[in-house]
């Protein structure tokens, strides 16, 4: 008879996390913070010493989507917050130019993880408006990442990348944490940071209801 397959991880908290059968349980806030910081944004390449991780990304286009909208509830902002958990469950953020030969299977794979994540953390699905509006601060984001930290022209990320949305001059991380703007920060620093903005979070929904 045919062994059975292998499709679970096992997180660093120990917990086990199965890729085709996810549950909200199968990770924790930790174990999440520490694989979005692990997992890098324009395949690992990077103009700096260290590449961009998901985690850090999260928080920008989290802080994009607060100044853009000053009410913005503290469920929303969770799910900006978490908006590409999935990859970090997953420990892959497939550049843009491979997706579409990755097939339906692996489409159906990061739904189910997203699916756990929305779950687990009770959070609204995106109506149209809200994921455009999501949509805009990503590219946003992304279209700066690509200057400031991957090293790309403004022109080539309007020509070769087909992303139109303005590049920031200014970088929101830095006017929250200091630093050096645009720089990324080293894997400890950024599952820190997510999982403070992650737990505060929490509270926030916590103490409104």
């Amino acid at each position: 008879m045919t062994a059975p397959v292998r499709a679970w991880v096992r997180m660093p908290s120990g917990k086990r996390l199965d890729l085709l059968d996810p549950t909200p349980f199968d990770w924790d806030d930790a174990d999440l913070a520490l694989g979005l910081a692990r997992t890098y944004r324009w395949g690992g390449h990077s103009a700096w010493p260290l590449p961009l991780s998901v985690a850090q990304h999260s928080i920008m286009v989290m802080l994009l989507r607060q100044a853009e909208a000053p009410a913005l509830s503290p469920e929303f902002a969770l799910r900006e917050l978490l908006h590409d958990a999935e990859e970090g469950l997953l420990g892959f953020d497939a550049i843009s130019v491979i997706k579409p030969f990755l097939g339906d299977g692996f489409r159906a794979l990061t739904r189910r993880l997203e699916h756990a994540v929305f779950l687990r953390y009770g959070l609204p699905s995106w109506t149209p408006q809200e994921h455009r509006r999501h949509k805009q601060a990503d590219r946003i984001a992304a279209a700066s990442e690509a200057v400031h930290v991957a090293g790309w022209s403004e022109q080539e990320v309007r020509r070769t990348l087909k992303i139109q949305s303005p590049v920031l001059a200014e970088d929101p991380l830095a006017a929250l944490y200091g630093g050096t703007p645009w720089e990324p920060w080293p894997p400890a620093l950024a599952a820190e940071r997510f999982l403070e903005q992650l737990s505060e979070l929490q509270k926030r929904i916590q103490f409104a209801r």
